[in-house]
């Protein structure tokens, strides 16, 4: 029997189909345990834990079930995020609400007997049914729109196409968006081509609604056009104000007053060859305790952007806005101006720059015994990049790197060989999952996609900056500090099922109760080197829940660490900045630590910090997508190596194997038969051949059509489907997929960030 606490959880993880049906079935009750069952949901009843509707079991909350809502901004993979229009003063801060769009809702009615329209948009005030969002997951709510009371009067953005009879038409930016005509007297300066804000004058009934051009952004065909869609659809602040520009070109560079002298310790920055930013520099070398034989000490030191960067100041106040630096393959869009990010707290070579620094002892197999901060002065020995510092190693080091070989790398491999003792022990998740890089030519366009090798180099960074983090964490907790933890919760209840049905039809398996991170590193060595390797890989990544930023310690579920705090990138993430605060005035270090301010609205900025974070990862996917999309726009009618990457009852989604870009093959195309959709094989298999695909599955594809502006690629597969087995071809009525592919849903999974 699952206890209280399971069970509210999956009633808050299921609102619409917690039945005491569902949750026995869910959790294999039978007989007996289905008696207990109905005697614990009577208790948690009485206890006003839960609520009954019907047959269904829900959460109480303070929303009532169908509401009035004021959609304000975009939150969490581009949701839409909203709040109660009305709300009592006496109940503090009114909740937010993330916004769910059904697959349905884009189409406007304008014909006679069709449905208005419930795709809804910032600005607008909508009827919604609420639904409570699972604990500690952004917004305490989820709504489903069931009408549109008033339309925003906001901006939107479109290309301008001209008309011959003058006047023209906007394009939509993405797959759901509509189109526009503009009459001449409302184009203003907008010409062919041309990315505008423009608003929606008049929606009618019969054909296209009509828009007027409020400003013209730039034209699609020219350098970093591309990138600029995203940056305005999302509302990424890109610009700096004058205000911010001046406060950071009035900073000086830091004093040495009581910081200690570290400079003559060589530490050294490895980065990526076209870094422009320096933010984290490493030592490491024996250590001579006699209580810690075979025992290494790493040293991180870390940019001192809390000297800089003052609570309340200009530059804080527009650095909490963007919450992060956001990364495009033509451009970055940075926390911070560059006099900051790539100047005064730039650990560059041969120069003097403050750092807040930690020193870590491990033990011989890897475990850390102890840690110290410091606020320092440093001067870094060196800049190498990852393939400099790894190529002299194996044994090829050019004139630059071979000066520190001895006295430094090889000190610093050693460590992380120690080190990397506690982390196997440890068992993080172990994803296998190569991620590929855009490399564009001298024009913004994409030239290659590469799969940067992973080196050692890369690995001995990363494990020292978790450890740093850990560290980092620990003294704020020891000094009864508030702080902002990263959080990556373990995966929801219904996402491990799913992942267990799934498991099951390959004869693979997963433990139930406490899961921990090395019970799917289990699933993915068995798995490994199996045809079904990438998809079992797939899966597991799909099943992880989305880690964010929050003052109550929930442990990081990946890097299987009982606490953890992100530290080491104060430049590029506010909540970095505020761990260093919280360090300084914890510690007594002396000026820039925390603000009383700081702490009483550390919630609000831990949620703020999450969305910020949230969308700058769909404006970077969503880049990727159009550039790709351009790309392959002139190679309409070539074929394609591809494999499955997702399957639902419209199609699949496949994913070129050379460029790493995703499209959709809707199920009309698939061929003249019927095509069940089975969620636990992840495949769709013919009704009468018994062919289909499943996900992980090779084919060979034709590219069909590319919307670059949406991103969207469509595709169709060539050849006919292999036979299915036999469990996946048993056909029931709901089972059954139209042959129509109807509203195409979008495109990649969005990907966590550690």
């Amino acid at each position: 029997m699952p206890d209280r606490e399971t069970i509210l959880r999956f009633v808050t993880e299921h609102p619409e189909q917690a039945t005491k049906r569902d949750i026995a079935k869910a959790f294999g009750l039978k007989g007996e345990a289905r008696l207990e069952l109905k005697t614990l949901l009577k208790d948690l009843e009485n206890d006003g834990l839960i609520e009954r509707h019907r047959k269904s079991l829900t959460r109480p909350g303070s929303l009532p079930a169908v509401t009035v809502l004021e959609i304000t901004m975009r939150g969490p993979d581009g949701d839409l995020i909203a709040r109660p229009a009305e709300w009592p003063e006496d109940k503090g801060v009114a909740p937010s609400v993330i916004v769910r769009q059904s697959s349905d809702a884009g189409a406007r009615g304008r014909g006679k007997g069709k449905k208005p329209s419930t795709a809804a948009g910032l600005g607008d005030r909508v009827l919604a049914r609420i639904f409570p969002a699972p604990a500690n997951k952004g917004p305490a709510y989820s709504a489903r729109v069931m009408k549109i009371l008033d339309r925003r009067a906001g901006a939107q953005l479109g290309v301008f196409q001209p008309m011959p009879d003058g006047g023209g038409r906007l394009l939509p930016i993405d797959r759901r968006g509509d189109e526009f005509v503009v009459d001449s007297d409302f184009q203003g300066e907008a010409s062919e081509g041309d990315l505008v804000e423009f608003e929606p004058v008049k929606l009618g009934r019969m054909g296209l609604p009509r828009a007027k051009v409020i400003s013209v952004i730039g034209n699609v065909a020219g350098e970093k056009a591309i990138s600029m869609i995203a940056i305005h659809a999302h509302g990424i602040p890109h610009i700096f104000p004058q205000n911010v520009i001046a406060d950071a070109e009035d900073a000086k560079p830091a004093p040495m007053g009581n910081r200690d002298d570290w400079r003559d310790i060589p530490l050294i920055t490895i980065d990526p060859a076209d870094a422009k930013d320096h933010d984290d520099a490493v030592y490491a070398e024996e250590d001579t305790s006699p209580d810690n034989e075979g025992g290494v000490i790493v040293t991180v030191a870390i940019a001192d952007v809390s000297w800089y960067v003052r609570p309340g100041s200009p530059l804080d106040r527009e650095a909490l806005k963007r919450g992060n630096s956001t990364y495009f393959p033509d451009r970055v869009v940075p926390m911070l101006p560059e006099r900051i990010s790539n100047d005064l707290c730039s650990l560059r070579e041969g120069e003097d720059r403050p750092a807040l620094a930690v020193k870590m002892r491990f033990n011989r197999e890897g475990k850390k015994v102890g840690h110290r901060f410091h606020r320092v002065m440093i001067r870094s020995a060196a800049k190498l990049s990852y393939q400099q510092a790894q190529a002299a190693i194996d044994g090829q080091p050019d004139a630059k790197a071979e000066m520190f070989l001895e006295p430094v790398l090889k000190p610093l491999w050693h460590a992380y060989g120690v080190v990397k003792r506690g982390r196997d022990k440890r068992q993080p998740l172990e994803l296998d999952m190569p991620e590929r890089k855009i490399v564009l030519d001298d024009k913004g366009r994409v030239d290659k996609v590469i799969v940067p090798a992973r080196l050692d180099a890369h690995k001995l960074i990363e494990e020292f900056m978790i450890q740093a983090n850990v560290a980092a964490a620990e003294t704020l907790e020891e000094r009864k500090q508030a702080l902002i933890y990263r959080v990556h919760d373990t995966p929801s209840l219904a996402k491990q099922e799913v992942l267990r049905e799934f498991l099951g039809t390959l004869g693979l398996s997963l433990s139930r109760g406490n899961l921990r991170s090395n019970s799917f590193n289990g699933v993915l060595e068995r798995a490994k080197d199996q045809p079904y390797e990438v998809m079992v890989n797939e899966m597991v990544l799909r099943s992880q829940s989305q880690a964010v930023y929050q003052t109550e310690n929930l442990g990081h579920f990946g890097l299987n660490l009982r606490r953890y705090a992100h530290f080491t990138s104060p430049i590029r993430r506010y909540a970095d900045l505020i761990v260093h605060r919280a360090l300084v005035g914890a510690l007594r270090l002396g000026e820039g630590g925390i603000s009383p301010k700081d702490e009483a609205d550390l919630d609000d900025i831990a949620a703020e910090i999450s969305t910020t974070e949230r969308r700058s990862m769909v404006a970077e996917r969503e880049t990727v997508d159009r550039l790709i999309a351009h790309h392959l726009s002139e190679k309409i009618g070539e074929q394609f190596e591809a494999r499955v990457a997702g399957v639902t009852k419209s199609g699949l989604f496949v994913k070129l194997e050379r460029l790493g870009a995703d499209g959709f093959v809707p199920i009309s195309t698939l061929g003249r038969d019927y095509y069940i959709y089975d969620e636990a094989h992840q495949a769709l298999t013919g009704e009468k051949t018994g062919l289909g695909y499943r996900l992980g599955d090779e084919v060979e594809v034709r590219l069909v059509d590319a919307i670059p502006l949406a991103g969207a690629l469509r595709f169709e597969i060539l050849g006919e489907g292999r036979k299915m087995p036999t469990a996946t071809r048993s056909f029931h009525k709901s089972g059954r997929a139209r042959r129509s592919a109807g509203k195409q849903p979008g495109t990649r999974p969005p990907r966590g960030r550690r």
